[in-house]
């Protein structure tokens, strides 16, 4: 029998979930999601991803500030679920919220635990040069990111591989994989493995201060810094403009040969000197435009072969 379920979630990475629990016949009694943001250049209010997939499937939705409070608890209370799926939603479960559904809140995160517990693990993975990610379906529990295991999926990550291509890849990895930890826990079969002791690593929220690409690193951790930074918030240096400096996000590296000055040109095709190697950029994004391939941006720019950039 399908099961009565309040879904909590908010970014596009949580949207497939939600279309697979609703496709399958589970009875969505309500969805949570964080409040609309300003966005756009009139920066009007706009749902999040997962509200306004929500709508579109008559779901009605509840965008809280907060969960702590003895109203919002209640609020939660009343829907009267079997269980909650919880994917990316940004906002912390209390116990009262926890213990509110009879089989439990169930969440989907995105990375192969206990490593990269915490709000950046997508990132966090190809930034530390990882061969291999996953998503895992938790049973959630008063810790972060700690509860037993219900399911796992195991994905390579490719050499050049950006997080926003592990990102989407993930987001439809795991829909499936909760869609059938559902249907085991629908039908009494789930069953829950505790996460191992070692190994326990956190990914922290990304910092504007960690964005700027240092090419005194050696070309494999420049490569990697980039690449778990794209397409969002983007790894970026700047160039020389004629009002000042002009900053340019860089989205698509690879490995290159040469040597030089740590981010100094040394081509006509982006190859950039690291403090041990090069790499090449393949695609790029000056401030206020379009994400462009690197040859495209070279005939716009004045960035010659000997030139640095910072």
């Amino acid at each position: 029998m399908p099961l009565h379920i309040v879904f909590m979630g908010t970014p596009d990475f949580a949207v497939p979930t939600l279309v697979e629990l609703a496709g399958a016949g589970h009875e969505i009694a309500a969805v949570y999601s964080r409040a609309p943001k300003p966005a756009g250049r009139g920066m009007d209010l706009q749902d999040s991803p997962v509200a306004r997939e929500a709508k579109r499937l008559g779901i009605p939705v509840l965008t809280p500030s907060t969960l702590k409070s003895a109203d919002a608890q209640a609020e939660f209370a009343a829907f009267d679920a079997d269980a909650a799926v919880v994917v990316a939603y940004g906002l912390i479960l209390p116990i009262g919220i926890l213990d509110a559904v009879p089989l439990g809140c169930f969440n989907l995160h995105a990375s192969l635990l206990p490593r990269w517990r915490g709000a950046a693990p997508i990132n966090r993975a190809i930034m530390a040069g990882d061969a291999a990610s996953g998503v895992m379906a938790i049973k959630m529990d008063a810790e972060l990111d700690t509860g037993p295991v219900g399911g796992v999926e195991r994905l390579t990550i490719g050499a050049d591989m950006t997080a926003g291509e592990l990102h989407d890849k993930l987001a439809l990895l795991g829909a499936d994989l909760m869609l059938r930890t559902i249907g085991a826990l629908e039908r009494g079969a789930l069953t829950l493995t505790p996460q191992a002791a070692e190994g326990v690593t956190y990914a922290s929220k990304i910092d504007k201060n960690e964005t700027r690409i240092d090419w005194r690193k050696p070309w494999r951790e420049v490569h990697n810094h980039i690449r778990g930074l794209s397409p969002f918030p983007g790894a970026w240096f700047e160039i020389k403009g004629e009002s000042g400096p002009v900053r340019v996000k860089v989205l698509r590296t690879t490995e290159a040969s040469g040597k030089g000055a740590p981010g100094s040109v040394l081509d006509d095709r982006l190859t950039i000197a690291c403090g041990e190697g090069a790499i090449r950029i393949l695609e790029l994004q000056r401030a206020g435009r379009q994400p462009m391939k690197a040859d495209e941006f070279l005939r716009g720019s004045t960035l010659r072969t000997g030139n640095a950039v910072g």
